[in-house]
């Protein structure tokens, strides 16, 4: 991962992948991972049905630099 900003009902991350691996499993894997360490460290979020949902939104950079995107992410944690 590149860079992460977290909001109280979304996330933003940078990361860079193989385009080889499908994004949908990107996505799988980052969601069953965060959600077991927030189990772990609170067991309260055991009664919640779910942490995560099955929605998401993907976009490749483009003409766009990874500086100008890691910009946008880190103005997005400032708010």
């Amino acid at each position: 991962m590149l860079d992460l900003a977290v909001n109280p009902d979304h996330s933003h991350l940078l990361i860079s992948a193989y385009p080889q691996l499908p994004t949908h499993k990107i996505v799988k894997r980052f969601k069953a991972r965060s959600s077991h360490m927030l189990h772990r460290e609170f067991p309260e979020l055991l009664k919640l049905p779910s942490l995560w949902t099955h929605a998401y939104f993907v976009s490749t950079a483009g003409h766009v630099s990874a500086k100008t995107i890691h910009e946008y992410i880190q103005r997005q944690s400032k708010r």
